[in-house]
C-alpha cells in the first residue's frame, strides 16, 4: 500500500492508473479461438474445455436431471439467502420500467416511442476461484423482466463436468432454462456465431477474465452488442476522522480479495485516518482466506491523503471508480457532487457487500475509469426504443414546409420532393 500526501493536480493521472495487461499477445490468441469456433462449432468448443478446463464432454447442454437434482445439493439458508437477494433486486429493477407518452410536437405531428425488449440474450457467469451465483440474479433479473425471448447462460464446469449447485439453483429460481457448460473466450465464441448446440445472441452480458473481456471485445467486429467495456474490479472509499477504520478496512480488503489485479484506492484529508485504515487492514489481511490474492492486489492500491473532502472528491470524480464508498459524516450531500461512479454506498454502515449481493441495485458496472460515459446493468441494458411519428394533411402543412427548405439546403431533392408531393395532393384535394 503506497500512501500519497498533498498530491498536485499534474499528478493525478499518474495515481489513477489502472493495472495493466500486456495484450499484444492476447488479442490474436482470443481471435484464433473464435474463428476456430465460428468454423467448427461444438467440436472447437469440446476441445477448448479439456485444454482450457481440464473436462471431457460429449454434450454441452445442462440436462432436466441436473436441473431436479440441484435443490438437494444447495444448503437451505443459502436458498432462502438467494430468495431474500432476487426479491429485492426484482423489487428494484421493477420500478425501472417507465411509461412513454406520445407528444404532439406541432399541431398534428405525434411521436412517441416504444421500448421493446432485445430479442437474444447470453449470460456469462464466471466459475472460477469464486461462482459467481449473484451474478446471475444481477443478470438473469432484468433479462427476465425485460422480456427477452432467448436468454441463454454459459459458465464453466468444473473437471468432473458439473456446474456449481449454486449456479444452477439460482438460474432455475428465476426462470432461466438453458444453460450450456462452457467457459472463457469459447463461451463468447459460441454465443457471438452460434453453434450446433448454442444459438447466436444479439447482446453478451457477464463479467470475466482477460480472455473473456478481449472476446466480448471481438464480438462487437462480428455486430454483437455487450454490456460495456470492462477489466478488474476496483473501489475507491473517501472517509473522514467520523469513518469507522475498521469498517474501511474491511471494505478494502473486500475488493482485494476479488483479484490480484483488483484495485482499492483510499482518500482521506485526515492523515491519522489513514494511519489507523492502514493498521486495520495489516490487522485484518492475517485472517483473510484469500490473502495472498488480497496482498497482490494491495500492491496496485494506494492511500492518498488530500487537502479537503471537495478535493477527494474531485479527484473520484477525475478517477470515475466501479464502486465508490462515501465514509463521511456529511454523505449525502456530498454525494450530490458525484458524476462519475458506478456505484455509490452512502455511510458508515453501508459497505460495497450490500450492492454486491441483494440491496437491489445492480453489480455488474463499467470499471477501468469507462463509468465517465457508461452505466451499469439495468433494465434498460435488455430492452431497445423505437420511435414512432404520425402526421395527419394539418400536420404536413404546418411542418412540411420547413423540411423542404431544409432538404433543399442540404441538396437532398427526393427527401423535399416526398413532401412537396403530399403538400400538392392535399392542395389538389380541396380545390
Amino acid at each position: 500500500m503506497t500512501l500519497v500526501k498533498y498530491p498536485s493536480k499534474s499528478e493525478w493521472n499518474d495515481l489513477c492508473r489502472r493495472p495493466v495487461i500486456d495484450q499484444s499477445s492476447l488479442e490474436p490468441l482470443v481471435a484464433g479461438i473464435m474463428q476456430n469456433v465460428s468454423k467448427n462449432g461444438d467440436k472447437a468448443i469440446f476441445e477448448y474445455n479439456l485444454e482450457f478446463d481440464k473436462v471431457k464432454q460429449s454434450a454441452l447442454e445442462v440436462t432436466d436431471e441436473e436441473f431436479q437434482a440441484v435443490e438437494q445439493m444447495v444448503p437451505v439458508e443459502l436458498q432462502d439467502a438467494i430468495k431474500v437477494a432476487r426479491d429485492n433486486i426484482e423489487k428494484f429493477h421493477k420500478n425501472q420500467f417507465v411509461k412513454e407518452q406520445k407528444v404532439e410536437t406541432t399541431d398534428g405531428v405525434t411521436c412517441w416511442r416504444k421500448r421493446v425488449p432485445i430479442d437474444s440474450v447470453g449470460l456469462y457467469i464466471p466459475g472460477g476461484t469464486a461462482p459467481l451465483f449473484s451474478t446471475v440474479l444481477m443478470l438473469g433479473i432484468p433479462a427476465v423482466l425485460a422480456g427477452c425471448r432467448g436468454i441463454i447462460l454459459c459458465t464453466p464446469p468444473n473437471g468432473n463436468n458439473e456446474i456449481h449447485p449454486a449456479i444452477l439453483y439460482t438460474a432455475k429460481l428465476i426462470g432461466i432454462e438453458n444453460i450450456y457448460k462452457v467457459g472463457g473466450a469459447q463461451a463468447i465464441a459460441a454465443m457471438t456465431y452460434g453453434t450446433e448446440t448454442i444459438n447466436p445472441v444479439n447482446k453478451i452480458f457477464g463479467p470475466g477474465n482477460q480472455f473473456v473481456t478481449m472476446a466480448k471485445q471481438l464480438a462487437t467486429k462480428e455486430g454483437i452488442a455487450i454490456d460495456m467495456p470492462a477489466g478488474p474490479s476496483e473501489v475507491l472509499v473517501i472517509a473522514d476522522k467520523h469513518c469507522k477504520p475498521e469498517f474501511v478496512a474491511a471494505d478494502l480488503l473486500s475488493q482485494a480479495e476479488h483479484g490480484s489485479d483488483s484495485q482499492v484506492i483510499l482518500l482521506s484529508d485526515d492523515e491519522k485516518t489513514i494511519k489507523d485504515i492502514q493498521d486495520q487492514v495489516g490487522e485484518q489481511l492475517n485472517n483473510l482466506p484469500r490473502k495472498s490474492i488480497a496482498e497482490r492486489a494491495l500492491e496496485n492500491s494506494r492511500f492518498i491523503l488530500l487537502e479537503s473532502l471537495q478535493e477527494c472528491i474531485d479527484f473520484s470524480n477525475y478517477y470515475a471508480p466501479e464502486h465508490l464508498i462515501l465514509a463521511i459524516s456529511e454523505d449525502e450531500a456530498y454525494a450530490e457532487k458525484i458524476t462519475n461512479a458506478g456505484s455509490v454506498f452512502l455511510g458508515n454502515y453501508t459497505p460495497e457487500s450490500l450492492g454486491d449481493y441483494a440491496s437491489g441495485t445492480n453489480h455488474t458496472l463499467p470499471t477501468n475509469g469507462y463509468a465517465k460515459n457508461y452505466s451499469g446493468v439495468s433494465l434498460d441494458s435488455f430492452l431497445k426504443t423505437i420511435t414512432f411519428q404520425k402526421a395527419t394533411e394539418r400536420g404536413i402543412q404546418n411542418v412540411g414546409p420547413t423540411v423542404e427548405i431544409m432538404a433543399e439546403h442540404e441538396s437532398l431533392n427526393a427527401h423535399k420532393k416526398a413532401v412537396t408531393l403530399r403538400l400538392e395532393q392535399i392542395k389538389r384535394d380541396h380545390v
